[in-house]
């Protein structure tokens, strides 16, 4: 099944609703230790699904919309829903240094701005 125009315009409206870093932001943040420390990791370790998401997350924003693949379009709807759950979760109190804010960046979003 391939998505019509109006689903690919409703999915790039909320990953640019739910994605509120620069892909050059974003490229810095994973570079920190707090962006690698966070999220599940995959079999054995290594890169966690957030960070590996936010590598893609970058690929997606450096593209012009015209060379979105069907992968990244798939992506961008995971990245939506992340987001929405993710941020339905937000501790109390403050929350600038916590793993639950830097889940949430490794995935393009950050709360605090």
């Amino acid at each position: 099944m391939s998505d019509t125009d109006d689903d690919r315009k409703q999915t790039r409206d909320e990953f640019g609703d739910a994605v509120n870093m620069t892909a050059s932001e974003l490229k810095t943040w994973l570079e920190t230790d707090e962006s690698k420390a966070v999220g599940q990791k995959s079999d054995g370790g290594g890169e966690s699904t957030g960070h590996e998401s936010g590598r893609h997350i970058v690929r997606i924003l450096e593209k012009k919309q015209a060379d979105y693949s069907d992968d990244d379009y798939a992506h961008m709807r995971k990245v939506v829903g992340y987001v929405a759950r993710h941020s339905a979760q937000r501790p109390k109190g403050d929350v600038a240094d916590t793993p639950w804010r830097h889940s949430l960046m490794n995935w393009g979003n950050d709360p605090l701005k």
